[in-house]
């Protein structure tokens, strides 16, 4: 999804750009100032709170604002994505916002900031209080409202600029250039935000193999847990020795080793245009560490793909594994290659139900070649990435 957050006084210009915006990117709109009239005008429950505050020129409550920025959503599920005009306007919101968009499994690319004199402002807000005829827009509510967004308001950008994601730019001046301008912060903003894919499938899907090859094609970083750990292993080191009886076992670790190396290899590529992870998560409590580890850096995951084998082609290839130079310990005794194939079912299919309950399942059949398999995921992948846009 395509998030932004349109920024900037009363006045600024926020109304004709987020036009021009919606137009290009086919984006959900949400104006808290146009929800809450509406909802004044229908003489709603809710509207009637409002009216007075905003007569006042003084700030709705939030939990007011976030009933109706829910309800909008709800009501546009195939949403490209959204734009926020109004809205976070107090750091509090700012926090409410990145709630929300966890909740949604996304989010914000960027705050794009109009910026304007306050002489600017007053002026265009006194010459629309006549051509519209807004009670909000005499004399006295301007100064109130301009006096707020100094107090309140501009805090927020300090909050998304510690995040590297706010953009003021000039609000005055011809509306086309002014747009031009903002398509310019989106598109580089676009372009750097990360894509993270969760590669699933049965022990012997062959997802190390191909997990590597789409790294390199999309340039994204390949982390797979059980490559570290068996390094780790090998260099005997304190994370090595409490993983090693578990992996020799085919079984899973515990949650706190694969979170260091995780954490470990996200924190060594802060520049990243984002990560494949094979062999994590294997369980659903695991699902919502990598949420927890991803909104930390302010990404999610973005797929999963589920590469499908069968249960007979899995212990072919893992027998077969076996008797290679590349065998691991798991992969030379039956029993052990039949409790990992067990194990995967109990454990790592309420993961598969978990990214298909977010919309964010995919699969391919792994059953053919090397070159076929990726063919087919990286049309998957590119498929994905478009979504995403």
């Amino acid at each position: 999804m395509l998030n932004i957050a349109l920024f900037g006084p009363p006045g600024a210009g926020k109304g004709t750009q987020s036009k021009k915006l919606l137009e290009k990117y086919n984006l959900t709109y949400i104006s808290t100032g146009d929800m809450l009239r509406s909802e004044i005008a229908e003489g709603s429950d809710l509207g009637m709170k409002a009216k007075s505050i905003i007569e006042r020129g003084g700030l709705v409550d939030d939990e007011l604002v976030i009933q109706l920025i829910e309800k909008k959503i709800k009501t546009n599920p195939d949403s490209k994505g959204i734009l926020f005009d109004g809205f976070p306007r107090t750091t509090v919101q700012a926090y409410i916002l990145e709630g929300l968009m966890l909740k949604l499994n996304t989010s914000l690319n960027c705050m794009i900031s109009l910026e304007a004199p306050e002489e600017e402002l007053i002026n265009r807000l006194l010459l629309r209080a006549k051509v519209s005829g807004r009670s909000d827009d005499n004399l006295d509510v301007i100064k109130n409202r301009l006096k707020e967004y100094e107090s309140k308001t501009k805090p927020v950008a300090d909050f998304y600029a510690k995040k590297n994601k706010y953009y003021p730019l000039n609000g005055v001046g011809e509306i086309d250039e002014i747009f031009k301008n903002i398509v310019d912060v989106v598109e580089r903003t676009k372009s750097v935000s990360q894509t993270n894919i969760v590669l699933l499938g049965k022990p012997g899907a062959g997802k190390g193999t191909q997990g590597n090859l789409l790294a390199k094609e999309f340039g994204l970083v390949y982390i797979s847990t059980g490559k570290m750990m068996r390094q780790e292993i090998k260099e005997n080191t304190e994370i090595g020795t409490l993983a090693k009886p578990y992996m020799e076992k085919g079984e899973i670790v515990p949650d706190e080793i694969p979170i260091q190396l995780i954490e470990r290899k996200i924190n060594e590529n802060p520049d990243a245009n984002g990560f494949i992870f094979k062999g994590f998560p294997r369980t659903l409590i695991q699902a919502y560490i990598l949420d927890g580890l991803l909104q930390r850096v302010n990404m999610s995951v973005s797929a999963m793909i589920d590469m499908k084998i069968s249960t007979l082609d899995a212990i072919k290839r893992l027998s077969a594994r076996g008797r290679t130079e590349k065998a691991r310990s798991y992969d030379v005794n039956t029993e052990l290659i039949v409790n990992r194939l067990e194990q995967y079912k109990e454990k790592t299919n309420p993961v598969i139900d978990y990214y298909k309950n977010q919309g964010k399942y995919f699969s391919i059949r792994a059953e053919e070649g090397e070159k076929e398999i990726f063919k087919n995921l990286e049309e998957k992948v590119k498929a994905i990435l478009h979504e995403s846009y």
